[in-house]
C-alpha cells in the first residue's frame, strides 16, 4: 500500500443486508473480511441510511477507524487527524470533523408534518413513535432503538401505506422543499437534496486521492438506495438479497456476486478483489474471480 506505482484501495460499503444480515444485524460472516481489510491498511467506508450514533457501535465492534458516510449520504464525518491536511468542513465535534452535503432533521420533520396532513397521508417516523414502537416496527433492542432514533440529517419513516401514485405526489411535495424520500431495504427515508451516498462517497474519494493520488474505489451494497453509492466508484458489486435475488440495478461494470448479505460481503473481498492489489477483468469487461 501507498506506492506510486500501485494504487491504493479505498472499499465503500452500505450496512443493512450488505455488511450487516438485513434482520439480525449480525456481521459475523463479514468478520473475517474487515480484518483482511484492516491488515492491508485499505480503508473501509461505511456510507449507510443509519446514524452516527449506530454507526459508531458497528465502528467500535469491528475496531473500523476510518471515515463515515451517516444517513444515506447527508454528512460525512472524518476522524480528527485522519488526513494530514485542511480541507473544507462545516463544523466539529468532539474527535471528529463534519462536512455536512444534507438537511437539519427539524427542517425534515416539519416538512413530513405539513404534507402528512396536507395529502393525508398514512406515515410515521422515529419522531412520531414510541421506543416500544420503534422496536416492534424495526426489530431492534432499546438500546439499538434509542440509536437509531438519534438523527441529525434525516427522517424514516417505519410506517408507511403509500399507494404508488401517493408515493410520487409525496416525493414531487418533497421536491419542492429541497428534499427527497428513497426506499431502503425496509423502510423510507428522508434527507436533502444537496446529498446522496454518491455525492459523499465522491467528496471522500477526493479527499484519499490528495493523500495517496492513485486510488481504486469499490463499493458494496445490496438495495436500489444504494444505486448512487456503486454509480460513484470504480468497482461496483450488489450482494444477493435474502429471497436469493439481486436488486434491479443497472449499472456500468456492476457485479452481481452470489452470497446473501454479508456472505457476499465477504466473497467480494476475498475472491474479487485480489491479494496482489488489483482487480482483474475478462475479455468482456467483467470482474474475474482470483
Amino acid at each position: 500500500m501507498g506506492h506510486q506505482d500501485s494504487p491504493n484501495w479505498v472499499v465503500f460499503t452500505d450496512l443493512d443486508g450488505t455488511l450487516l444480515e438485513l434482520e439480525t444485524y449480525a456481521y459475523d460472516h463479514a468478520q473475517p473480511a474487515v480484518e483482511l481489510l484492516k491488515t492491508r491498511q485499505i480503508p473501509l467506508i461505511f456510507c449507510s441510511s443509519k446514524t452516527r450514533t449506530e454507526q459508531e457501535f458497528y465502528r467500535h465492534k469491528l475496531k473500523v477507524e476510518d471515515p463515515f458516510i451517516v444517513e444515506n449520504g447527508s454528512a460525512v464525518f472524518i476522524p480528527e487527524g485522519y488526513f494530514d491536511f485542511s480541507y473544507p468542513c462545516h463544523h466539529s465535534l468532539p474527535g471528529y470533523h463534519i462536512i455536512e452535503l444534507g438537511a437539519p432533521v427539524a427542517e425534515i420533520r416539519r416538512a413530513v408534518a405539513e404534507l402528512r396532513s396536507r395529502l393525508h397521508l398514512t406515515c410515521w417516523g422515529y419522531a412520531d413513535l414510541s421506543l416500544a414502537e420503534i422496536c416492534q416496527l424495526t426489530g431492534l433492542d432499546e438500546a439499538a432503538a434509542q440509536r437509531a432514533s438519534q438523527r441529525e440529517y434525516s427522517e424514516t419513516l417505519l410506517k408507511a401505506d403509500f399507494s404508488p401514485e401517493i408515493f410520487r405526489q409525496f416525493r414531487q411535495a418533497l421536491a419542492q422543499k429541497g428534499l427527497d424520500c428513497v426506499a431502503g431495504s425496509k423502510f423510507y427515508t428522508i434527507t436533502g437534496r444537496g446529498g446522496n451516498k454518491g455525492e459523499a462517497a465522491r467528496l471522500l474519494s477526493g479527499l484519499f486521492q490528495r493523500k495517496w493520488g492513485n486510488i481504486l474505489t469499490v463499493g458494496l451494497g445490496d438495495g436500489l438506495n444504494d444505486e448512487p453509492l456503486l454509480a460513484a466508484v470504480d468497482y461496483p458489486f450488489l450482494v444477493q438479497r435474502p429471497d436469493g435475488c439481486w436488486a434491479e440495478l443497472r449499472l456500468p461494470g456492476l457485479e452481481k456476486v452470489a452470497g446473501v448479505g454479508p456472505a457476499g460481503w465477504r466473497s467480494v473481498i476475498f475472491d474479487y478483489l485480489l491479494l496482489d492489489g488489483r482487480c482483474e477483468k475478462n475479455s468482456e469487461g467483467n470482474l474475474r474471480r482470483g
